[in-house]
């Protein structure tokens, strides 16, 4: 598998679609990975654009380093990735942990940024989810599986979805036991950190929010402060989906990003 050293670390990253398509990066959830995040985007997604999905530090297949992790580090990780692998600017989306860091690239490096798509994401932690995050972190720190998969999977998917996919939840109860949860106390710990609403006037870039109706851990509330602070931006609330909206409402999903896309100069 692909993984390339940028910015002191090394990061796994996949590539799909057309080499002359514009470029659409995919940021993961914190718990996620690139191989498994968007097993409902990749392929429609890639009929239209060059795809770029990778692990940020601390995520899955790229490297773990033990030292605080920032979003702005992250930012700066996925710029050296994309000259690494030359492209210059590129579509930058993120659902999750990944809007953030979506957020901090935008905010960077608007001239690298042709369009911003956040999708289940914050610019700011208010004091409920605040305390649902130390919550996560008490099971991550004493790195106990079953814990933090019961601590994170109801804010991470609707009733209807949990009661509809017993399997695949009972695979992710798997992947959790795999996890390195000294990484994902760090990714955590950074996430707390999140202070972006007063700069959100600063991304002059078309702007997709994309929000789960039942999203109960970063939901319309939270969209609707990037809506007020980001000039231009446009949203779509998914009827029904939880917090994980490319999973639970995928079509819907892909049609608001190529929607979008569609209306954007590359």
């Amino acid at each position: 598998m692909p993984k390339i050293h940028a910015n002191g670390v090394e990061l796994y990253y996949e590539l799909h679609g057309s080499e002359t398509a514009p470029l659409l990066v995919l940021n993961n959830g914190i718990i996620m990975n690139a191989a498994g995040s968007w097993v409902f985007q990749t392929k429609t997604l890639a009929q239209h654009y060059r795809i770029l999905q990778y692990d940020c530090r601390g995520q899955g297949q790229s490297e773990h380093p033990e030292s605080p992790y920032s979003m702005e580090l992250h930012a700066d990780d996925l710029a050296a990735l994309l000259t690494a692998l030359n492209v210059d600017k590129a579509h930058i989306s993120g659902i999750s942990y990944g809007g953030e860091v979506a957020q901090a690239f935008g905010l960077k490096y608007p001239q690298r940024t042709l369009s911003l798509i956040l999708a289940d994401t914050v610019s700011q932690v208010n004091a409920e989810l605040r305390i649902i995050v130390d919550g996560w972190l008490d099971s991550a720190r004493a790195a106990d599986a079953n814990a933090f998969f019961n601590a994170t999977v109801p804010w991470n998917f609707s009733p209807a979805f949990i009661a509809a996919n017993p399997s695949l939840l009972a695979d992710a109860k798997g992947r959790y036991k795999l996890l390195d949860y000294p990484a994902v106390v760090r990714l955590c710990e950074c996430f707390l950190d999140v202070n972006f609403t007063a700069r959100l006037g600063e991304l002059k870039c078309p702007t997709c929010i994309i929000v789960g109706s039942l999203d109960l851990l970063k939901g319309p509330a939270y969209a609707a402060i990037l809506r007020a602070g980001i000039p231009h931006a446009e949203m779509h609330i998914l009827q029904g989906a939880g917090h994980a909206s490319c999973w639970e409402r995928p079509q819907e999903f892909n049609s608001a990003i190529l929607g979008f896309l569609a209306k954007q100069v590359s």
